[in-house]
């Protein structure tokens, strides 16, 4: 799994512009000397489990039944055997709202910083939420909310007035934020249309390396005794998730958001972070994921691009994970979690899975495949997906704006600067 370039309004720095003629497809290769399948005649073969039948072999034919029944089953599953249980709203948590409306942007925009403290000790478990809203709004605004790779200060380097935060080294070290990150925030392409936009470092609530937990909210919850989470406790991606609860959290008090109308964003590692932050809370009406791969949006039981065991070899992600996922690194068929079932969570509400079609690592066929498998359960409320569709070309939107949507760039890993373009569309659309 590849850090991406996350880009509003650059060009993309993933190697491939469009017009160019795509790049030939990786030759067989390894990582973590694990080897890497390119060729589809070598995925293996796989039965799916089926979103709409029980464990106890019951078939799901109303919408009780899946909201009662089946959706808690699968919500455990994942909590049990993938992304790890996570702690519910903590009693002590606080918010601090420390600029209350600056105008910005030529009096376009207003601006609004957060902090919220996860803790009653105020040191050191706490993390900042940048918002900007449409100055002229006169009721609650909807809002995309993004969390990134960059400190809120890099995400907004024109905007002097942005608290200047800090960053992980893989080192374990904090330093101070750059002047710019991995992404740059085009306010006003959101703002211009009504909608707000907010955007959170994901470090502020878990670095991301192997020991963050010893810096991050995961190592504030350990038990006493413990060194390290249980096997089917929280893993890094689960302690991202549960921080976009608590944006949530503070978006339900502040009247000037439509907290009814809050869409996620996020890239690669944070494409898997917002698609379970939205499958393990309701209140988000809307997710827009990129390029979320292995462990996210790409079906595991395809053996294609990164697997299951490359995902949680202790030289690279492992702690990103429940340990119990670990447990199937060498069978993928044995998981009894799989990427659509994940994608079904979110139904009856809005999904974007958005990736790129020369990103073979994350497996975009394997994404679109988890979406037809998926799509039952969207249908048992009346809303569609893809379909029987082929499997759609780079820049083919036919598939796009549904309830269960989905889109490919002519592209590698992470966004491309049309796809804002896609997004706001969507979000338009359903938001």
């Amino acid at each position: 799994m590849k850090i991406p370039v996350v880009l509003l309004g650059l060009i993309s720095l993933s190697g491939y512009v469009s017009g160019q003629t795509a790049p030939a497809k990786p030759l067989a290769t390894t990582v973590a000397g694990i080897p890497v399948n390119y060729d589809e005649d070598k995925v293996g073969t796989y039965t799916l489990p089926d979103v709409l039948t029980l464990k106890n072999g019951k078939k799901v034919s109303s919408k009780q039944t899946w909201i009662n029944e089946r959706r808690p089953e699968i919500l455990g599953l994942f909590e049990e055997y993938q992304f790890g249980k996570m702690p519910a709203k903590p009693a002590d948590m606080s918010f601090n709202v420390f600029d209350k409306g600056t105008p910005v942007f030529d009096n376009r925009v207003t601006r609004k910083q957060i902090t919220v403290y996860f803790t009653k000790d105020t040191t050191d478990h706490k993390m900042d939420i940048l918002v900007y809203l449409p100055a002229k709004a006169t009721k609650p605004v909807p809002l995309l909310l993004m969390i990134s790779f960059s400190p809120n200060s890099s995400m907004s380097p024109l905007d002097a007035g942005v608290k200047v935060g800090f960053m992980w080294d893989k080192n374990g070290n904090r330093l101070p934020a750059a002047k710019t990150g991995f992404g740059k925030l085009d306010v006003e392409k959101f703002t211009s249309e009504g909608y707000g936009l907010a955007t959170i470092y994901y470090g502020d609530i878990e670095p991301d390396f192997k020991l963050g937990y010893k810096h991050g909210i995961r190592g504030y919850y350990l038990k006493p005794g413990m060194k390290y989470p249980a096997d089917n406790e929280w893993g890094a991606i689960s302690a991202w998730a549960w921080g976009l609860s608590r944006a949530m959290d503070y978006f339900e008090t502040d009247k000037q958001v439509d907290a009814k109308r809050i869409a996620l964003q996020g890239v690669s590692r944070l494409g898997k972070t917002v698609l379970w932050a939205g499958a393990h809370d309701t209140r988000f009406k809307m997710v827009i994921e990129s390029c979320s791969g292995e462990g996210g949006a790409a079906i595991s039981r395809r053996n294609y691009g990164e697997n299951i065991k490359h995902m949680t070899d202790t030289s690279r992600y492992f702690y990103q994970f429940a340990a119990n996922w670990h447990k199937y690194s060498d069978d993928f068929n044995a998981s009894p979690v799989d990427a659509h079932l994940l994608v079904s969570l979110m139904a009856p509400r809005y999904l974007l899975m958005q990736t790129g079609d020369t990103d073979y690592w994350s497996d975009p066929k394997g994404e679109f495949l988890a979406t037809t498998a998926a799509e039952p359960v969207y249908k048992l409320f009346g809303k569609n997906g893809p379909g029987k569709s082929q499997w759609p070309a780079a820049s083919d939107t036919s598939l796009t704006y549904r309830p269960l949507g989905y889109y490919m760039h002519k592209g590698g890993h992470g966004t491309v600067p049309s796809d804002w373009d896609i997004y706001l569309n969507y979000i338009k659309r359903f938001l």
